[in-house]
This record gives structure tokens, C-alpha cells and sequence, in this order.
């Protein structure tokens, strides 16, 4: 009965380490399918966002659209400012050259004014 008794324990013993190994192996498998889990409801929120990130970009791509249209509209007036930008730089110099002239005037009449000619 030694041998049986041993046989007995063996047996019970073997059980018990595939017990602990069947014991163990489902807790990484419970711990993988949790994780599986998590991932993927990390990854229907983050869905949900890019979601929301592709709805804003097509409004905003609308607005940008309507922003274009308006903007057309303002190319005359863009075109008639530079115009008038020109004309006023144009001017400017003129002025300038008009004010060296009577600076010029204004200076030789003081200078008759102060000295006059000999006269005849």
C-alpha cells in the first residue's frame, strides 16, 4: 500500500500543479481580455473625437468657401486703393518739389527784401 499511498500523492500532487498552472494561465487570460478590453474602448472614444474633429473641419472648410466668395467681391476695391495708394505717393513728391520751389522763391524775395538792387 506504500506504493499506492505514494502513487496517490503523486497523482494529487501533479493535480494540484495543473490546477496552479490552469489557475495561472486563466489569469493572464482574463488579464489579456481585460486589456483587449480597455483598448478598445480607448479606441471608440478616440473614434468618437475624430468624429467630431472630421465634422468641424467640413464646417470649416463651408466657412472658408463663403470667406472666399466674399473676399472675391473686395478684389475691386483692393485694386482701386493701390490705385489711389499711387496717385497720393505721385502727389507727395509734387508737393515736395512745390514746397523745395517756394522754399527757393521765399528766399531769394527776402534776400531783395534785405538787400535791394542798385538803382539806375
Amino acid at each position: 500500500m506504500a506504493k499506492e499511498e505514494r502513487r496517490d500523492e503523486l497523482a494529487e500532487s501533479f493535480n494540484d500543479l495543473l490546477r496552479s498552472v490552469s489557475s495561472m494561465v486563466k489569469s493572464e487570460v482574463e488579464g489579456t481580455n481585460n486589456s483587449l478590453e480597455l483598448l478598445e474602448k480607448m479606441n471608440m472614444k478616440v473614434e468618437e473625437e475624430y468624429k467630431g474633429f472630421g465634422d468641424l473641419s467640413s464646417g470649416l472648410r463651408v466657412f472658408v468657401e463663403q470667406l472666399k466668395c466674399k473676399s472675391g467681391g473686395f478684389d475691386d476695391y483692393v485694386q482701386q486703393i493701390d490705385a489711389i495708394e499711387n496717385q497720393v505717393t505721385h502727389f507727395e513728391a509734387v508737393i515736395s518739389m512745390l514746397d523745395q520751389y517756394v522754399s527757393l522763391v521765399e528766399s531769394k524775395m527776402l534776400s531783395l527784401y534785405h538787400h535791394p538792387p542798385p538803382s539806375i
